[in-house]
C-alpha cells in the first residue's frame, strides 16, 4: 500500500519534487486507512500540537486512542492536492487536500479537507508531525487555487 500512496501523492503534487515528505505523508495515510497505531505512533511526535476541524487542540495520546478504540475509522482517503513548503532543511510545511470518508463515533463524515502538517526531525534523528490543523473545505468545487 505505501508504494501506492507514494505515487498517489506524487500525481497530486503542486511545486517541486519533495520525496522525503511525500514518503511520510504516504506513510501516515496508509496508516490512517488502515488503523495501523504503531506507525502512527512512529510518524507523529509526542510533543505534537493538532487543531482539529472544531478548532480543538489534541495530543498525540488522543489521536492514539482514538485510532486504537475504533473512535476514528478511515473508510477512503483521495487526495486531490499536495504542496510543500521548506522553512529550512530540517523543517517542512505539507498543505494535503483529500476527499475523505471518516466514521467518528460510528457517525459517517464524508467531504473535502484539507491537512497542514509541519515535519521536522526529531533528537534520534526521524522525522515527525510536530504540529499540525485539518479543516474542511467548505467550497471543494472552486478551483484549488493558491500560493
Amino acid at each position: 500500500m505505501f508504494e501506492v500512496d507514494k505515487e498517489i501523492l506524487n500525481a497530486v503534487l503542486l511545486g517541486e519534487p519533495a520525496p522525503e515528505i511525500i514518503a511520510l505523508e504516504a506513510q501516515i495515510r496508509a496508516a490512517q486507512l488502515t488503523g495501523d497505531v504503531a506507525a502512527l505512533d512512529h510518524l507523529i511526535s509526542s510533543e505534537l500540537l493538532f487543531t482539529g476541524h472544531d478548532g480543538q487542540l489534541g495530543s498525540k495520546a488522543e489521536d492514539l486512542d482514538a485510532h486504537r478504540s475504533g473512535f476514528f475509522r478511515f473508510r477512503s482517503h483521495q487526495p486531490e492536492e499536495l504542496r510543500v513548503s521548506w522553512v529550512r532543511p530540517d523543517v517542512a510545511v505539507s498543505s494535503l487536500r483529500a476527499r475523505l470518508s471518516v466514521e467518528v463515533a460510528g457517525n459517517l463524515i464524508e467531504g473535502t479537507f484539507r491537512y497542514t502538517r509541519v515535519w521536522a526531525p526529531e533528537a534520534d534523528g526521524k522525522w515527525r508531525v510536530v504540529a499540525g490543523h485539518v479543516s474542511e473545505v467548505l467550497n471543494p468545487e472552486l478551483p484549488h487555487n493558491g500560493a
